[in-house]
């Protein structure tokens, strides 16, 4: 029979104390850092960031593509913060340093101080996660969500104690309110189960199903809020899966793999499909199942997606919880030192090229093409543009009513860059709403004329078919950092005809 899952006391040893010291030291340098980079930081809002901050000042219970946590955190942090890029940002490295703390919680009860701590440091230097320090996504408060989840669940397992139930219940529904990919939770916990039949008799612990109820509770009201509004959020994680079309797509299954040493790291991961390679050939322990069956699922049904139709790089990333705990075990068990160490070498270069990359975005020309920053920047020139056509128009006795967007990330961009701009900004709602902003600020016929419609793309697009006179009054080329640039074309739209 494997050996069961080692449940550890509480740190209270001077190894422990050791272990515990240097995590702390190494995660208060890393997030020290982290918080200098976010103020010299170069780059305006990803599109992505500005859609959240704009969610942040219209509070809710759902929002059309995603559930409500990211908002609510990013209004937290512009309240206590202030409302430039860096406070939009700030919530992501003190939530990543938390979740590296959950990594070591869970490392510590499985194995010991050592590996909890080892697996902390980790996790908290993966290029990906060093990546995600540096802006503000819906992964961010997930991957917190799910660590304190696999805690809570591991627990479970070992203790007859309420606490558990109580934190896996939680952390399951704040995660299912960061991000529906929380719901992949509940496979995982699934295939353990099956790789496990002595832990079967866990299906009839009371406990369990408190922790599932709670979690059901805590999503409850953005359900109501979707059931509200037709659906939309399901509706769009649909949609994103994005499963029409021919039957398979190599290349992007491929190109999803392949990124995987990118996200966790070339050594770590390599590790990791080692582990894997072993785990068909040779028995379990416990401990290894568990965090192999919480993290090479996740992985394998991503990577089938990505076959199947598309699959973002970050799609996976909750899979690296128990990754990260599975493979500095295994090193550390197979005295794997040199490779360890080189990993952290290699990732402590890569958080010092990111660093650098971002505080010289847009200032310096970067010897790879194209610019690894070329979405992030330009976004501020188009609003000051834009407020420079507002302010000719009024200064000629013809103010425009407000400002027309047919683009989800030119309107995000526009919101925020905007955003003490009297003159509102509204989206072009063809049909249906595609996104939020057509759901909830939709051009309609009521709006006074004349518009001002800011394009970023080729062409007139669809609104201008809309309206009796269009007429083109700009068209700028705007530099957007180093050798680039970006074209915005400005009309003026009168006598609104219908769609």
């Amino acid at each position: 029979m494997n050996a069961p899952i080692s449940v550890s006391s509480a740190v209270g040893s001077s190894r422990d104390v050791n272990w515990l010291a240097v995590l702390l030291s190494g995660l208060l340098a890393l997030l020290c850092l982290r918080l200098a980079a976010l103020y010299l930081n170069g780059t305006d809002l990803f599109f992505d960031e500005a859609q959240y901050w704009a969610w942040s000042e219209e509070p809710a219970l759902g929002y059309f593509s995603k559930p409500p946590l990211i908002a609510w955190v990013i209004g937290a942090a512009t309240t206590a913060c202030g409302i430039g890029e860096a406070c939009v940002r700030l919530p992501s490295p003190l939530l990543h340093t938390a979740t590296a703390l959950a990594v070591f919680w869970l490392g510590r009860r499985l194995y010991d101080a050592r590996i909890g701590a080892l697996s902390a440091l980790a996790f908290a230097s993966l290029p990906g996660v060093s990546l995600s320090a540096g802006l503000i996504s819906t992964d961010v408060p997930l991957l917190l969500c799910w660590a304190l989840a696999l805690v809570g669940f591991s627990a479970l397992l070992e203790t007859d104690k309420l606490w558990p139930a109580l934190l896996l219940g939680v952390a399951l529904g704040a995660g299912l309110n960061a991000k529906y990919a929380m719901a992949w939770f509940l496979m995982c916990a699934g295939i353990y189960l099956v790789l496990a039949p002595d832990r079967r008799s866990f299906l009839r612990d009371w406990r369990l199903y408190l922790a599932l109820a709670i979690g059901a509770l805590l999503i409850a009201p953005n359900l109501f809020w979707n059931a509200s509004h037709k659906f939309a959020t399901f509706a769009h994680t649909a949609e994103n899966a994005n499963w029409g079309g021919s039957l398979l797509h190599p290349n992007k299954g491929l190109e999803f793999f392949f990124s995987q040493f990118g996200v966790f790291g070339p050594i770590l991961f390599g590790a990791f499909l080692v582990i894997v390679w072993r785990a068909l050939r040779e028995p379990l322990t416990d401990r290894a199942r568990l965090l192999l069956a919480f993290s090479a699922p996740l992985i394998a049904v991503i990577l089938v997606q990505a076959f199947l139709s598309r699959a973002h790089a970050n799609w996976a990333a909750p899979a690296y919880i128990a990754a990260s705990v599975l493979v500095i075990a295994t090193m550390v068990n197979d005295r794997a030192w040199g490779w360890l160490r080189a990993s952290f070498a290699l990732h402590a270069v890569i958080i010092l090229l990111l660093i650098f990359g971002t505080s010289t975005a847009g200032r310096l020309p970067l010897p790879v093409k194209p610019d690894p920053f070329a979405r992030t920047l330009g976004w501020r020139e188009i609003a000051e543009a834009t407020r420079g056509e507002l302010a000719k128009a009024a200064a000629a006795g013809k103010p425009f009513a407000a400002v027309l967007s047919d683009d989800r990330a030119l309107t995000a961009e526009l919101l925020y860059y905007m955003r003490d701009e009297a003159t509102p900004v509204l989206a072009w709602r063809p049909g249906a709403p595609h996104d939020h902003f057509e759901l909830t600020r939709p051009f309609t016929a009521a709006t006074p004329s004349p518009v001002l419609l800011v394009r970023a793309d080729d062409g007139e697009g669809s609104a201008t078919q809309s309206f009796a006179t269009v007429e083109k009054i700009a068209d700028r080329v705007l530099p957007a950092g180093v050798n680039a640039e970006r074209h915005v074309t400005f009309y003026a739209l009168t006598g609104y005809k219908g769609r």
